[in-house]
């Protein structure tokens, strides 16, 4: 149960009507940047750093060595 040429045109036709010929061209640029950088992360285990986001860690208010950190909040 594969896809047929049939099923294929008319997903084109779908992906054409909803996006438009205009948007198209920046959406699947974006999806192969997606891919390319997903691929990159499954063969050395790291992601492209410039256009990856990270949400900083919030550490404890003692960061000096010695003392023991803060308990988490609670709720």
């Amino acid at each position: 149960m594969g896809l047929s040429l049939t099923h294929i045109i008319l997903l084109l036709v779908v992906v054409l009507v909803v996006f438009g010929a205009g948007k198209l061209p920046q959406v699947m640029g974006d999806l192969g940047k997606g891919v390319r950088n997903f691929k990159a992360g499954l063969n050395n285990g790291d992601v492209d750093h410039k256009d990856a986001k990270f949400v900083k860690d919030d550490k404890a208010a003692s960061d000096k060595p010695g003392e023991p950190p803060l308990p988490p909040p609670t709720v």
